[in-house]
């Protein structure tokens, strides 16, 4: 025999083997032991509920189920043969996949003080588990949030509402769970699963629930920077009606510090809005990075790309032989408008320290014309000049409905990996 066709018929075992497993769980959660040794019962009731013990022992459940009915037929029976019948059925159903009477057989021994509460706890856990086999999720949610209203703890009973819930169409549900999910891990200290993130994600789509889905997204970035995760949420940030379009190269810049622009017109639009702003030293770093990647230089728009990359290296010679009096200018101004400039420019050169102390020195004079987007491009210069701590700092101080203060939240979840 072929190894496959081995691990085949092997398979059925297993599954057998597992829910026999399964069975002998809830046998014992409901106290099942041998039936003769239990508070004695008439014969005619203790007789058939021994056959169906011995038959759930084979994993023959359903002609166990037809024994524990021929022991209730019995008329008269007392609490305790009653309490036999109940918790014999239970185990029998469980592994004939009878859950409505498995359910049913459950409720009749609930209020019995002769089971515990873990007891119940793991009938529940088996109930829930059976109906979300079935694939009837409702009830597998229900079910699921009967065990946390008992008590119950388990991440798999968890996992197992939430994943019943959105399944069922209950993805209002889902999301509260995913959330508080989501919550607890971070308050423990550890990271929320990237598959619950994920979920968390799809129930707010679903929904179309805007806010859960941006905080979702934006747990995704902090705990697993994917390009994707980027790509999603900043394309999302620039649909947003209120966000200004004068943004555009602050996106940028976030989209070229994650790894998430790709495509050469990005390249392209971004150094040329630099070259505008008089960002020359950063428009030909993009340039020069785009190139690098392979991203430009290549393709029918080869030679468009090398003039760009010729204008950029000619636009900056020109900055450095006029930075002596654009610095004094820039000192002499009445506002700090100019300072901010010249100094981001100085940073994206290399000279930090002097292109942030100028950066510092303009906002201090103020005067500014948009001082949220001053404090925002020198949060930026801190990180580009490596200093992720005094850029976090900063960009808790940047507010303004126009974009400028969700861009600085997604900037400061790019900070913090800085730091790590």
């Amino acid at each position: 025999m072929s190894s496959s066709s081995s691990s085949a018929s092997r398979r059925p075992r297993r599954r057998r083997a597992g829910l026999a497993a399964l069975v002998l769980g809830v046998a014992l959660a409901a106290g099942i032991g041998p039936v003769e040794a239990q508070e004695a019962l008439r014969p005619e009731v203790g007789r058939p509920l021994l056959a169906a013990e011995q038959l759930i022992k084979q994993q023959r459940y359903k002609e166990a189920l037809a024994k524990v009915r021929e022991a209730d037929a019995v008329g008269g029976k007392t609490a305790n043969e009653n309490f036999m019948v109940e918790r014999m059925r239970i185990a029998a159903a469980s592994g004939a996949g009878d859950v409505e009477t498995a359910a049913r057989s459950f409720d009749a021994l609930a209020g019995s003080n002769r089971v515990s509460g873990a007891e119940k706890l793991r009938m529940i856990e088996s109930i829930a588990g059976s109906y979300y086999r079935a694939r009837e999720y409702a009830k597998a949610t229900q079910w699921g949030q009967r065990y946390f209203r008992e008590g119950g703890t388990s991440p798999a009973i968890r996992t197992l509402l939430i994943q019943s819930q959105y399944l069922s169409g209950d993805f209002a549900g889902a999301e509260r769970e995913l959330m508080a999910e989501v919550q607890a891990a971070e308050k423990s200290g550890a990271a929320p699963g990237e598959d619950r993130l994920k979920l968390l994600l799809n129930a707010a789509l679903k929904q179309n629930d805007n806010n859960a889905y941006v905080y979702a997204m934006e747990k995704l970035v902090t705990y697993y920077p994917k390009k994707e995760y980027w790509v999603d949420l900043l394309s999302r940030l620039q649909r947003k009606p209120s966000f200004s379009d004068r943004l555009a190269l602050d996106t940028y810049r976030l989209s070229l510090a994650t790894g998430s622009m790709s495509n050469p017109n990005d390249y392209m639009e971004m150094a040329q809005l630099a070259l505008q702003a008089d960002y020359a030293a950063e428009a030909k770093q993009v340039v020069d990075k785009g190139f690098a990647a392979g991203v430009l230089g290549t393709g029918p728009q080869a030679e468009r790309h090398k003039r760009l990359r010729d204008l950029a290296a000619k636009r900056l010679d020109e900055v450095r032989k006029s930075l002596p009096d654009d610095v004094r200018q820039a000192e002499e101004a009445k506002d700090g408008n100019a300072l901010v400039d010249v100094g981001m420019n100085l940073v994206y050169e290399g000279q930090g320290a002097k292109g942030l102390q100028l950066m510092q020195q303009g906002i201090a004079k103020g005067g500014l014309k948009r001082p949220e987007d001053a404090k925002l491009h020198l949060a930026v210069a801190y990180l580009t000049a490596g200093e992720a701590a005094k850029a976090q700092s900063t960009l808790r101080t940047v507010s303004g409905s126009d974009g400028t203060a969700d861009l600085a939240r997604l900037w400061m979840l790019y900070a913090r990996q800085q730091r790590k």
